[in-house]
């Protein structure tokens, strides 16, 4: 698995835990350390993404707006 993939699903799962504990009300202390730790896992993940050796084939100006075709560049 790459390395950006996990650090999405991680930060995503932990996410998905943090809003269900406090909806459990579980002890403050546990959610008190999700809620301080989140930013460093966001910082983290969007590293991962960021660094990622993934090649992109198209450029901004091949794809422009793919939703709108009213959008789209005229050549």
């Amino acid at each position: 698995m790459k390395n950006y993939e996990f650090a999405v699903g991680f930060v995503t799962g932990a996410l998905i835990i943090f809003v269900t504990l406090i909806q459990l009300n579980v002890a403050l202390p546990l959610v008190w350390l999700l809620f301080m730790a989140g930013p460093f896992l966001v910082i983290w993940m969007v590293w991962s993404v960021l660094v990622a050796p993934v090649q992109i084939e198209e450029t901004f100006e091949d794809q422009w707006y793919q939703d709108r075709p009213d959008l789209r560049r005229e050549e």
